[in-house]
């Protein structure tokens, strides 16, 4: 399966935002696309959507950003992957009613509407803290001091 560059990164500036918001600071733009190796003008846009969703909120001002809206526990997947990407978790669409639509019909409903059922209930199931946690589990969980 592929997934947009604007569903992808949404997920990382989310994340990002998670993680670097943590203890009540603010996380800019400029901070993410650097951190991310992200266009700058091309994450803005992705924001805006974010925004619309709900899921971050900007603040203004000389220390101005963005935080979550809500609790990463409490930020789905397929909420995310819907407000950027509305076709991602979608059924196949029905090809009108003309001969021969017989086979595409049962394509759409033995198998691409089965599979998108299924990244439906995973993606209800995963949260924001699903992947933040993953990420910590992978990096070692933060900082590691060797002696």
């Amino acid at each position: 399966m592929k997934v947009s560059t604007r569903v992808e990164y949404g997920l990382v500036a989310l994340a990002d935002i998670a993680l670097n918001s943590e203890n009540g600071c603010t996380v800019s733009s400029a901070e993410i696309a650097e951190r991310q190796n992200i266009s700058q003008k091309y994450l803005e846009q992705i924001i805006i959507g974010l925004r619309q969703g709900g899921f971050v909120k900007g603040m203004k001002g000389s220390r101005g950003g963005y935080v979550l809206s809500r609790p990463a526990e409490r930020i789905y997947l397929s909420e995310v992957l819907n407000a950027l990407d509305n076709n991602i978790l979608a059924d196949a669409h029905e090809a009108e009613e003309t001969l021969g639509n017989d086979i595409l019909s049962s394509v759409n409903s033995c198998l691409w509407n089965k599979l998108n059922g299924y990244m439906r209930q995973f993606t209800e199931s995963m949260t924001l803290a699903d992947v933040i946690g993953e990420y910590r589990k992978s990096t070692g969980g933060g900082d590691m001091y060797y002696i």
